[in-house]
């Protein structure tokens, strides 16, 4: 017969500490300046405007 194994306390809650919901960042739309969450189409216009790449100077 196999035996359970019991997890403390402590142990489990290290582990879910990391499954805490972090804060999404806020930008300025850069069509009509309205906030919006980044990489997401601004709630008030519907633009999406991605930013270009920054090239290598080689």
């Amino acid at each position: 017969m196999s035996r359970l194994s019991h997890h403390s306390t402590s142990k489990v809650g290290r582990r879910r500490s990391q499954q805490a919901l972090k804060k999404l960042p806020v930008v300025a739309c850069k069509k009509c300046g309205g906030p919006s969450f980044a990489h997401k189409s601004c709630p008030q216009c519907g633009s999406y405007a991605k930013q270009p790449k920054k090239k290598s100077a080689k």
